[in-house]
């Protein structure tokens, strides 16, 4: 998973970065509001931590502005030192979906963002296999099938056609796509993202008729848009 710190305290980030790598997910810091809101105009999270108090959009600020211009909201987790029940109820009442106290212990804030990520995951998320129209994935042979024929695919193409039919109809950003498959978010990587997914495009036969298509999202990523016909 992708998460966004956002606080003006450079203890704090190094904090919540180490509790969130420790749990195996990618952490992406800001100083601020502004910065932030701005980065999530171009890249996919699933998570997004904020300080109430900061510079640029506030954390309550930044929640009003996420649930009124993302299509796709992530979740939210308020981490702040206010402590006022009217606060609390402020936060939640907009949109946040967990109010933390600081200071807090790490494993109560692992444990908060755990909860969170398993509460927002699709489902059939962690389920050995699952089936998407025509297309049925085993995840643990990392097997493919169309019509109950088996797809051949690299274990890169595999995860790529997982990723994105685990988040179809959902708009991933090719900073969120590198870093989930690739572990890696280099420019260098470009042409090897889009490669993979004309691939992916012609081995699994991704079109209207056959329930699925991958769209181009000019810019930004690549979405899976689940068709009428499926």
């Amino acid at each position: 998973m992708r998460i966004a710190i956002a606080d003006d305290d450079p203890e704090i980030i190094s904090f919540l970065q180490n509790i969130i790598e420790d749990m195996e997910h990618v952490c992406v810091s800001f100083s601020d509001g502004d910065k932030l809101a701005s980065a999530l105009l171009r890249d996919t999270f699933d998570l997004i931590l904020v300080d109430w108090n900061m510079p640029g959009k506030s954390g309550l600020e930044i929640i009003h502005w996420v649930k009124e211009s993302l299509d796709e909201a992530p979740a939210i987790i308020m981490m702040t030192s206010r402590s006022a029940k009217q606060d609390i109820s402020e936060a939640l009442n907009a949109g946040a979906d967990d109010y933390i106290t600081k200071p807090e212990d790490e494993t109560v804030i692992a444990a908060r963002i755990g909860a969170i990520l398993r509460r927002s995951a699709p489902p059939h998320a962690m389920t050995k296999t699952v089936a998407y129209g025509r297309y049925e994935f085993d995840r643990m042979d990392q097997a493919v099938s169309f019509d109950g024929k088996t797809v051949k695919l690299t274990s890169k193409e595999f995860d790529l056609s997982e990723l994105l039919f685990r988040n179809r109809d959902r708009t991933l950003s090719r900073a969120y796509i590198m870093e989930t498959v690739w572990r890696t978010n280099a420019d260098l990587a470009t042409r090897t993202l889009d490669m993979h997914v004309s691939r992916l495009r012609s081995k699994l036969s991704l079109s209207p008729e056959n329930g699925f298509r991958i769209f181009t999202v000019f810019g930004y990523g690549y979405r899976l848009e689940t068709m009428k016909e499926a």
